[in-house]
């Protein structure tokens, strides 16, 4: 059993209400007794309960950070962010990851509100989460990651996704190379996906082309290289004239590259290949990805800046919505 406040008292041969000043108000403890307490702390391997202590002053220097999928290296430069600026804050950061199921979501988001984290940071699966709404009116501040919704009444900090989705489009199909594209999705219930699929139907529009004839839709249950495979291998084994695909995210681009590669076709030659997030991986790819980028860490740094000053000032705090702009990068998997 860990020793308690009790047996560092007993112990140092003091009052437990000496031990607790020496552990919050050092400076009304004499130098002699306050020795006598931490060598006895020393000696029994004593660790405070910082948790309790917090609960009932109600002030925990937790946050809690939800994202869709921990796999992803996007999240993870996003949580990197978050933990920059939550330590110079002297907050800690619980990170849970939902791996876009709504129900472990709501799981985690009961979990951070019975461990009274003083906020929360969230990638939800669906912006209109009756747990997450019922969080938020129990007054948890909580700021919306990597998403956008004006009728939400938090912060958020986003990218814009359909601009995204417009400079992906226009690259494939400025010179008229491409008229026909796949676009490679994941649950077009995830905003960061529809809104990608919304610009590229925009750009194919400024092309002149009609949308639902140019654009192939391929939505499948996961955001990751496995289903961008499955996804790739379809397309092909169906004989389509699809000579380009743009994929809502890098890891369904890099599946799509292997199911290319596995069957013979090259890259951009055969089929021109576009990522979004821009992830370490992309450059580094067999064949270097073209991407839209994302600035990631960025976005981890501004929502815990959000978060972190509505639970420091929330009588003078102000919700923003903050939208950052993408930025195309070209590599070989295009033709550079």
């Amino acid at each position: 059993m860990a020793p308690s406040m009790k047996d560092v008292a007993e112990r140092a041969g003091v009052s437990v209400g000496t031990v607790s000043n020496v552990l919050n108000r050092p400076d009304r403890v004499a130098e002699a007794t306050k020795a006598q307490v931490l060598a006895a702390i020393s000696e029994l391997g004593f660790v405070r309960n910082s948790s309790a202590a917090q609960l009932r002053a109600g002030t925990s220097r937790s946050l809690g950070l939800i994202v869709l999928d921990l796999a992803n290296p996007f999240f993870h430069d996003v949580a990197r962010g978050v933990e920059d600026v939550a330590e110079d804050a002297g907050y800690a950061v619980v990170l849970c990851n939902s791996d876009e199921q709504a129900h472990r979501e709501n799981r985690y988001l009961q979990v951070l509100e019975e461990q009274r984290v003083r906020g929360v940071l969230i990638t939800p699966v669906e912006v209109g989460s009756e747990r997450l709404d019922a969080l938020r009116r129990r007054g948890t501040p909580t700021v919306l990651v990597d998403r956008h919704d004006p009728n939400v009444n938090c912060c958020s900090v986003a990218v814009d996704d359909v601009a995204g989705g417009q400079l992906a489009g226009a690259c494939l199909l400025d010179r008229n190379e491409h008229r026909r594209i796949a676009y490679v999705t994941g649950p077009l219930k995830i905003r960061q996906c529809a809104d990608r699929l919304n610009g590229l139907r925009l750009a194919a529009k400024e092309a002149g082309l009609d949308p639902d004839e140019a654009i192939t839709v391929v939505e499948m249950p996961a955001l990751n290289a496995r289903t961008g495979y499955e996804a790739a291998s379809r397309l092909f084994r169906d004989g389509t004239d699809i000579t380009a695909a743009f994929c809502a995210n890098d890891l369904l681009a890099l599946g799509v590259l292997r199911a290319a590669v596995s069957t013979g076709r090259q890259v951009p030659d055969d089929i021109a290949l576009l990522g979004y997030d821009d992830i370490d991986f992309a450059a580094d790819a067999a064949v270097p990805l073209s991407s839209v980028r994302q600035p990631r860490r960025q976005i981890g740094r501004a929502a815990a800046q959000l978060l972190i000053e509505e639970c420091d000032n929330p009588i003078t705090h102000a919700h923003q919505q903050i939208m950052f702009r993408p930025e195309l990068v070209t590599r070989e998997s295009t033709g550079g």
